[in-house]
């Protein structure tokens, strides 16, 4: 099966400096694919290639199978969706969507219908009449929605449609925009700087750094086997914990040594992974650092810790600590006994652990 949207060692240049390097990312009919990474990473330049908004300076693109790399943007069979609506103000809701459709030549019924279907998917029938100017941001964003909906196109593009909206109704939009994609079997390509919009909406994930990808998997690969300590600290709110270690291997398996202040260090047993070099970092996510009373986890994986800060956050209590000289942070249950300056059992899931090398930053495991 032809890939809905195919790019190939795709470079973008301005004069010398390399924005995009050998890009190559392939997905399939009804993939949602995000692209993330902080701000200035390229993803929305590469947004920008995918649409024809930017000529690209080396490499090729197909989108449905057909080689896109020079074709204009309104031969694409794309809609896209933009961080500003760019609705026009002058028109009613019910004008904006169908303009495209009416600029193209299709007939009123045609229009009435996919009108009607569109506004009743996105829940704005009653908006119809109004003028952007008389929504809200939220509805102004289902609107752009609605205008690219009635393209019915073979790929549908968003720039980082949520960021001008507040933190609640984002989420909710972001609910909408994942249910809409689920009823729609719909391909999307969907730019955001946000990790946790990333791992909720996504079937596939590029996380990108510097024109370059750094990994490109489903949410779960991402968050559970990071490919490098960028992807590591990126993905995942708070973030996966870095700690520097000594690893000592031998036939049964690898002591994990982990430097404290003031004590003995922490000594784990890790009976699956036997080849580590001498100087390890030691990834491990805050919900995979438990109390040890409640994870009744073995003698070998568990040590006391003195915590020296505790974040109340409702369902969860954040306890932060220090080791191998970083603060490491502690995902624990709402009814934890743990308090400031207080030592406190602690069971390490080594299970769930990632490994990287000090020096490349490369996943070691």
């Amino acid at each position: 099966m032809a890939s809905i949207l195919d790019i190939k060692n795709l470079y973008k240049s301005y004069g010398s400096t390399e924005i995009l390097k050998d890009i190559n990312i392939a997905i399939e009919q009804g993939d949602f694919l995000v692209l993330v990474g902080p701000s200035g990473c390229g993803k929305s330049t590469l947004l920008n290639c995918i649409a024809g908004l930017e000529p690209i300076t080396k490499g090729g693109m197909s989108i449905g199978g057909k080689d896109m790399t020079n074709v204009s943007p309104k031969d694409r069979d794309i809609a896209m969706v933009f961080q500003s609506y760019a609705l026009y103000p002058t028109m009613t809701v019910a004008k904006n969507i169908t303009f495209g459709m009416k600029v193209r030549g299709i007939d009123q019924a045609t229009q009435d219908q996919k009108l009607a279907y569109v506004a009743q998917q996105l829940q704005i029938e009653p908006l119809l009449n109004r003028k952007p100017g008389q929504l809200s941001g939220g509805q102004r964003q289902r609107v752009a929605m609605g205008r690219a909906l009635v393209r019915d196109p073979k790929l549908f593009l968003f720039d980082e449609p949520l960021s001008n909206l507040d933190a609640k109704l984002r989420v909710e939009m972001r609910t909408e925009i994942k249910s809409l994609h689920q009823r729609l079997g719909a391909s999307m390509v969907y730019v955001t700087h946000d990790q946790i919009e990333a791992m909720t909406l996504a079937s596939k994930i590029v996380v990108m750094k510097g024109g370059i990808i750094q990994q490109m998997g489903t949410p779960a690969e991402i968050y559970n086997r990071p490919a490098n300590l960028f992807v590591a600290d990126f993905m995942g709110s708070p973030a996966m914990n870095l700690i520097p270690a000594k690893a000592h291997s031998d036939g049964k398996g690898t002591q994990i040594e982990i430097a404290r202040n003031n004590a003995d260090p922490i000594v784990l047993l890790d009976t699956q992974n036997k080849d580590l070099p001498e100087d390890v970092i030691l990834g491990v996510r805050p919900e995979d650092i438990a109390d040890a009373a409640a994870r009744g986890a073995s003698e070998s994986q568990q040590a006391e810790c003195v915590i020296d800060i505790v974040e109340p956050a409702g369902a969860d209590t954040f306890a932060v600590m220090q080791l191998g000289g970083k603060h490491v942070t502690a995902r624990l249950h709402s009814e934890t006994t743990a308090a400031a300056g207080v030592a406190q059992r602690l069971a390490f899931d080594l299970g769930k652990v990632s490994y990287f090398s000090p020096e490349s930053g490369l996943r070691l495991n």
